[in-house]
């Protein structure tokens, strides 16, 4: 906790180490002129604090939940906040919820069998870097070496998960579960000539199945074409389900943020991010600015727009555009997305957030199986994307 400390007060102190952070995370936003800071409200609300401060005044680090992917998706979340606002309340609390799992010599008790249990991995790679802690690089390297043997589809694809249910299938979902982690450790531990290869490899795989005509993505595909949602010919899953689009949007641009401008794969993710921010566009809800459950569906009476996949796609379109990977109107398109989810935040009597209309956990299925879901409010799923939108779009 000494040298925990010493990190949180450096750097407090000074943000010179944010170049140095992990691969895929967005540099900070450059300083505005003064003109357009004092132009803005002085009242305005911090929503990533706000979302933050309720779910930690909910949970406690023992009691967020056990070790899985949507709290590793919202405590990544808290780490942008974290980034911007220096609140070592909020990295202490991530150290607690990690230091759970990982005992002091590194080991982590976890088998790594699928797709879904490595994405908390970032928080690993994230606490090294903060804290130097070296228990950290050995568990995160337990995942780097689980994929040296991890089963893969015929050409190179990883299997959603080590499961006789889910052998030889590829799940869009399954792109943000490993790559983000992957380039990210590469970068941490000098392991990036493999990394950044495997990822944008991934990314490529996944796409050349999944992307369809109108830009969109199924949302998974089986090479054996033997599960019961396999189209017979294609082996594709019958629906465009938002959130597993939306995994892959986020996906993309965190991988073209960290791999080399002369990767040889990069002119390949490139065509398909520019396919699928179309898609996007195209089936945008004009009346809310959200998108829907079941993405091209939305004249149906009772498809429903969802709040997490919202979120990821306004993030992935105003990232793409900031980067230089889209054209810039697709600023607009994020613009309204940002205005439509903002709209599903609401304070309570409580004074916390409460964000709504966030679909829970979902395998593959139809589209009744896909409307149908339970519509939550604060889901994990849909806090962690929404503080990964604001930390990228706050003040748009």
């Amino acid at each position: 906790m000494k040298r925990l400390r010493a990190a949180l007060a450096a750097v407090a102190l000074t943000t010179a180490t944010l170049a140095a952070l992990p691969a895929a995370l967005p540099p900070p936003a450059a300083a505005l002129p003064a003109a357009a800071a004092a132009a803005r409200p002085a009242a305005a609300t911090d929503w990533s604090t706000a979302v933050v401060d309720s779910t930690m005044a909910r949970y406690t680090p023992s009691t967020i939940g056990g070790w899985s992917y949507p709290v590793g998706l919202y405590l990544y979340g808290q780490y942008l906040t974290y980034r911007r606002t220096h609140d070592p309340r909020y990295l202490t609390y991530i150290k607690n919820y990690v230091d759970r799992f990982v005992k002091s010599d590194g080991s982590i008790d976890q088998s790594f069998n699928s797709l879904d249990s490595m994405q908390a991995g970032r928080l690993l790679v994230i606490l090294h870097h903060e804290t130097g802690q070296d228990r950290y690089r050995k568990a995160a390297k337990k995942i780097r070496d689980r994929l040296n043997t991890y089963p893969r589809t015929s050409d190179g694809g990883f299997w959603h998960a080590d499961t006789s249910s889910r052998a030889h299938q590829l799940w869009a979902d399954g792109v943000y579960m490993v790559n983000p982690f992957l380039v990210e450790y590469g970068k941490e531990f000098g392991d990036s000539a493999y990394t950044d290869d495997e990822a944008a490899k991934q990314l490529y795989v996944y796409g050349s199945h999944l992307q369809v005509a109108n830009g969109l993505l199924k949302h998974a595909y089986d090479e054996s074409m033997t599960a019961s949602w396999a189209d017979p010919q294609t082996g594709l899953a019958p629906e465009h389900w938002c959130r597993a689009v939306g995994w892959y949007a986020m996906a993309i641009v965190n991988v073209l943020d960290a791999i080399p401008a002369n990767q040889a794969r990069r002119p390949q993710l490139l065509s398909i991010f520019r396919k699928l921010a179309a898609g996007l566009e195209k089936y945008q809800d004009p009346a809310t600015g959200r998108w829907f459950q079941v993405m091209d569906k939305g004249d149906r009476s009772d498809d429903w727009t969802e709040t997490s996949c919202s979120s990821m796609f306004t993030y992935a379109l105003s990232r793409g555009v900031q980067q230089g990977y889209l054209d810039p109107h697709y600023a607009a398109v994020a613009h309204r997305g940002y205005q439509g989810v903002l709209a599903k935040l609401s304070v309570g009597s409580d004074g916390r957030t409460d964000l709504a209309d966030i679909s829970v956990g979902t395998n593959v299925g139809d589209y009744a199986y896909y409307i149908a879901r339970d519509r939550a409010t604060n889901d994990f799923h849909g806090l962690g994307a929404f503080l990964i939108m604001n930390e990228q779009l706050r003040g748009d």
